[in-house]
């Protein structure tokens, strides 16, 4: 499988506040065995209302992916819009990153590259640049909000990597990396497109926050239930068939 996540917002204007202040807290790819993943599009979701929407695009090149995301959400007390450009090896590990994103109005930059057994990282938000060492790892994820890319490419480092192993760098503040432990949890059931199909669901904990993650049988991302409260990516033409609920005890 493969996925990802953050934390925040008690209101959207609260959470505008910590986007920007701290810019965010987390482009695609697919296990090499089955090959690239297609192209996706997503609805942003926060409790059921649709607030925007969310891409990712995936191309193999000579010795990997060339990734890229989008995403736009536009709700009260936050319009933010995030565009990301990402190369990745043949084995989904991060060779460069090249991030742009807007929260209301106010500018976010972020690069990241490999440099010698580190990561480098450079954010540029709100008039001030940081530039922070991270320590690398080969099962580690870029993370932005909202990014569909990201969490795909974390689905296919964990078949990868066998759920172990999996690390995602945070571009919050100055930037963080943080571990990341995948549990497993029983398939359910969905239709993609009207058509009945089987779904993989995985949680991701990352910093104590949990990212549910549904997938499809080639591991490709079907929904993610983000740690913002109320906010689910879902993917166009998915639609998750709820768990049957618990029969009541018998008197």
């Amino acid at each position: 499988m493969r996925r990802f996540a953050l934390t925040y917002l008690a209101r959207a204007s609260a959470f505008a506040f910590v986007l920007i202040a701290s810019f965010l807290s987390v482009a695609a790819g697919a296990a090499p065995a089955s090959g690239p993943a297609s192209d996706a599009s997503f609805t942003v979701n926060q409790h059921g209302q649709a607030v925007g929407a969310a891409a990712f695009h995936i191309a193999a090149t000579a010795d990997g992916y060339d990734a890229s995301s989008t995403v736009k959400v536009a709700m009260q007390g936050l319009d933010y819009a995030l565009s990301k450009n990402e190369e990745l090896t043949s084995a989904n590990e991060l060779k460069h990153v090249l991030l742009s994103a807007t929260v209301n109005d106010q500018a976010v930059s972020v690069t990241v590259k490999p440099d010698a057994a580190q990561l480098l990282l450079n954010i540029s938000a709100n008039g001030r640049s940081t530039t922070t060492r991270l320590e690398a790892h080969s099962g580690a994820v870029f993370l932005p909000d909202f990014d569909p890319g990201a969490l795909e490419t974390l689905l296919a480092l964990a078949v990868a990597h066998n759920n172990r192993g999996l690390w995602a760098v945070i571009p919050k503040q100055t930037g963080s990396i943080a571990p990341v432990m995948l549990a497993t949890y029983p398939d359910q059931e969905g239709t993609l497109d009207g058509q009945p199909i089987q779904v993989h669901h995985l949680v991701a904990t990352i910093n104590g926050d949990h990212t549910d993650l549904f997938a499809g049988s080639e591991n490709q991302l079907l929904q993610a239930e983000l740690p913002q409260p109320g906010f689910v990516l879902v993917r166009k033409g998915f639609v998750l068939k709820p768990p049957a609920k618990p029969l009541a005890p018998a008197e």
